[in-house]
């Protein structure tokens, strides 16, 4: 692969910290990353010399640690010892698994079956948090055995100049990352990506949406988020533009900081999922985005980690269009951990597509296209198209037959993104990574990634419609969760994108319909928890002719979530048929307390 530097010669590359010292060689003092406190400010900043200096004396002190060739937990706070401390461990061959923070118990326990996953007893972090485990946590036995190192707090061997110290060289094939999923299960599976891998993503994703030498990224994602490392810390490092970080808590307590930045810093390539793009039309429809200025300069804002609303599309181009942003900017995609992101993205010289297609037939996993708004239509937005050597095929996930155009099945993926399979987990990785296609030839070398997702392929595009796993089958009809989410959502204003989880649950007679919705105490008292569950059974009789057998309204963040806001459907069951979820009930207006 080839990189080419702001005075334009062409240097082959093959790994990130190829990438690296190129850049420190052709624009060192450069800014590469600024952190923004409060997602305002500028708080600490990187160039491409300090970056190369910081991560040369932890690869030094990993090494001599004999760290080398083995792996650890990256335990990190949003901020730039993250990416100071990832590529370090690019240096010295070391594959890193990002990990959340943990807040609570039950994020220690993750933390520890992801280092026994990882077969490894070495978590890297910061000062400020292995101070937090040890006083919050220190009594947990999930802790025992495990070394938590300060990586701040690293110098280089007194006999090693990390300047002039040849480090290893990884190769394409070795292990970069582990990149563990962020499902609901007790048991995490770290898919093993390798810098052949991130290189390909990389390149696919400035091939689709080109940064140029004017680019700038602006995040808010966590970084140990598949989505959030490769568009926050991967892809500017590779097209030498600056990258904005803010944490992810300073987007979710007031999202227009997010656009504030953006138009602050000029930025012109961001990512998040629907729902963020539907929490900053909400600030604007409440007068919260006054200060967000010129959006203009955006020119890829790409929307993925979840099914992409129409919904939420139209809103956001239509709230922002006075302040310059580009309806062509909004660029949905689809991808996954296990491709190592990006596996389609729609081009940014189009706007977003989308088709209304018959519900009815949708559920009988045919395609039948309707007119715009038309009775029994259901809005599905294209992810648009994969680049370069990513194929993308549609395939009958009983069979392992290739489906005819315009019929819903599995989407499988092909091509250099596909990451190397999961750790530990031969079997596993030979049914998920080195899937072949009914009919292929026995001594053919193409295999594919099965995803679990459902979708569907028209005029070339890929249009995705749900998960495997979560599609509800009711007399013969597949039924989509997201879609009676989102008629949960609409059923009473004030009930914010992203609060309703759908389910079916068996009792031992029959599947079970139960819909979760997050509420808060002010849209409570307008119409009452119970007027409320009417509204939200009545809004998915009237959009899908379904009954929902149980309506269960819950305090606001009380659904289970992934890292970047999706609803984890698997764990609010779990924790529902646990018994684990109380109904929400507000006193009317004036009472004293509120109830449980």
């Amino acid at each position: 692969m080839t990189i080419i530097t702001p005075d334009r010669p062409v240097a082959e590359i093959h790994t990130l910290p190829d990438a690296l010292r190129l850049r420190r060689e052709k624009q060192p003092d450069e800014t590469a990353y600024v952190f923004l406190r409060d997602g305002e400010e500028p708080k600490e900043s990187l160039t491409y010399r300090n970056l190369d200096d910081a991560a040369r004396v932890r690869a030094a002190a990993f090494e001599t640690a004999d760290l080398a060739g083995g792996n650890a937990v990256l335990l990190y706070p949003s901020g730039l010892e993250f990416i100071r401390t990832l590529v370090g461990c690019m240096y010295a061959g070391v594959a890193g698994a990002p990990v959340q923070v943990p807040r609570r118990r039950q994020g220690v326990e993750r933390l520890r079956r992801i280092a026994d996953d990882a077969a490894t007893t070495t978590v890297l972090t910061t000062a400020e948090v292995k101070r937090d485990l040890e006083e919050r946590f220190g009594d947990c036995p999930e802790l025992a055995g495990l070394t938590l190192i300060d990586t701040e707090a690293l110098t280089a061997p007194p006999a090693v100049d990390p300047a002039r110290y040849e480090f290893r060289a990884p190769r394409p094939e070795d292990i970069a990352l582990l990149q563990y999923t962020s499902g609901s299960t007790g048991d995490p599976k770290g898919v093993m990506v390798t810098h052949g891998n991130f290189l390909s993503n990389v390149v696919e994703t400035d091939e689709l949406w080109p940064c140029e030498p004017d680019g700038t990224v602006v995040s808010w994602l966590p970084l140990f988020h598949d989505m959030g490392m490769l568009f926050g810390v991967v892809l500017p490092l590779w097209a030498g533009v600056p990258s904005y970080l803010m944490a992810p808590e300073s987007f979710i307590r007031r999202p227009a900081r997010w656009l504030e930045a953006i138009s602050r810093f000029r930025g012109t390539h961001s990512a998040a999922p629907s729902f963020a793009y539907e929490l900053c039309a909400r600030a604007a429809e409440e007068g919260k985005t006054a200060n967000v200025g010129d959006l203009s300069s955006w020119r890829v804002a790409a929307n993925g980690a979840e099914p992409v609303r129409w919904r939420a599309v139209r809103a956001f181009t239509e709230a922002f269009a006075a302040n310059g942003f580009n309806p062509r900017a909004m660029a949905p995609g689809y991808g996954l951990a296990e491709n190592t992101l990006k596996a389609t993205g729609s081009p940014q010289d189009r706007e977003p597509t989308v088709l209304w297609l018959s519900t009815r037939a949708l559920g009988e996993g045919r395609i039948e296209l309707l007119g715009e708004g038309a009775e029994g239509a259901t809005p599905v937005v294209g992810s648009g198209v994969p680049v370069l050597d990513t194929r993308v095929r549609i395939v009958a996930p009983a069979t392992r037959a290739l489906c005819p155009p315009d019929r819903v099945g599995e989407i499988w993926v092909s091509g250099p993104c596909v990451a190397a399979g999961y750790l530990g987990r031969p079997e596993a990785s030979e049914e998920t990574f080195r899937a072949r296609l009914r009919g292929s030839a026995p001594a053919s070398d193409e295999t594919h990634l099965r995803t679990g997702d459902l979708g569907f392929l028209h005029d070339g595009e890929l249009y995705v419609t749900g998960r495997i796993k979560d599609v509800l089958i009711r007399n013969g009809r597949n039924y989509y969760p997201q879609d009676i989410e989102l008629s949960a959502e609409a059923a009473a204003p004030g009930l914010h994108p992203n609060c309703a989880a759908a389910f079916s649950v068996d009792d031992g007679a029959e599947e079970r319909l139960v819909v979760l919705v997050e509420a808060d105490g002010r849209v409570l008292r307008a119409p009452g928890e119970q007027a409320l569950r009417r509204r939200v059974r009545a809004a998915i009789r009237e959009n899908h002719r379904l009954e929902a057998d149980v309506v269960l309204v819950v305090r606001r963040g009380a659904l289970s979530k992934t890292s970047s806001g999706k609803v984890q459907r698997r764990a609010c069951r779990q924790r529902y048929e646990d018994g684990a979820l109380d109904s929400f009930v507000v006193p009317p207006a004036g009472s004293a307390q509120v109830a449980r």
